[in-house]
């Protein structure tokens, strides 16, 4: 049987390289979809992860789905916001007795005047409601209930998680409950991008600007992310870009 690892935040296969360069735990689509057996073997996913962004996790569970073999996912640790919606790919799920699952709403933003802020409204409720789908899916709840629990951003413990049809079993017989840590790890664009920009300038004495705006970190944990990276590569930091889109992170 094929182990693969969904561990640390769900990250575009265009980041990952930054994440290895810093030792730093993370999965993108092509971690999962590259190493699926072609025969159709059985695979099993261990699943520890805060979540990321929507796109991605939207891939990893939409190959999974799609996999002929069978699929069994392990929620080893936490299955929190699009590592919850790869849980829901498992035929079946299983879940550590100190696992939990974590289900909230899409976030993200743009600059813009009111009415962009209002199709950024509709695109967020319509992106809440597909991920929606494919809890309903494995659940069998109702979109209402579903859609109100992410309104909430409801945490789930073992017997919580298999009481709502969200995972199928429980792993082992001793059951323990954890305090959940809120924070997906996932580095901000703002922050890979800067980072980026260093190592291009490094490469070939170029800078390529972006525009992309912070998710999580401050602008403190930024520049000394930045910092410490351009101390290692010997070169000095770039200006941030003007903020002006954040990829919607879920």
């Amino acid at each position: 049987m094929k182990k693969i690892n969904v561990k640390g935040p769900i990250i575009s296969n265009d980041d990952k390289w930054l994440y290895d360069y810093l030792g730093m735990e993370a999965t993108a689509p092509k971690d999962v979809i590259d190493v699926l057996p072609s025969d159709g073997s059985d695979v099993e996913i261990d699943i520890n992860s805060g979540g990321g962004l929507v796109d991605s996790g939207n891939e990893i569970y939409t190959a999974l789905m799609a996999y002929q073999g069978k699929v069994t996912v392990n929620v080893v640790g936490m299955a929190a916001s699009s590592a919850s919606l790869i849980a829901m790919a498992g035929r079946p799920t299983r879940i550590s007795p100190v696992g939990q699952i974590m289900i909230h709403n899409v976030a993200g933003g743009w600059v813009g005047d009111y009415r962009d802020q209002v199709k950024l409204s509709e695109i967020l409720k319509q992106s809440s409601e597909a991920i929606a789908n494919a809890y309903h899916l494995k659940t069998g709840l109702s979109m209402e209930d579903l859609q109100a629990k992410m309104d909430s951003e409801t945490y789930l413990n073992a017997n919580q998680a298999k009481e709502l049809g969200f995972v199928d079993e429980i792993m082992f017989d001793d059951q323990v409950e954890l305090v959940a840590d809120g924070g997906s790890g996932m580095l901000p664009k703002a922050a890979v991008d800067k980072i980026a920009e260093l190592m291009k300038k490094n490469n070939s004495g170029m800078t390529t600007a972006r525009s992309i705006k912070p998710f999580k970190l401050s602008d403190s944990d930024i520049d000394r992310i930045t910092t410490a990276v351009a101390q290692k590569l010997n070169v000095k930091p770039t200006k941030q870009a003007e903020n002006s889109f954040t990829p919607f992170a879920f």
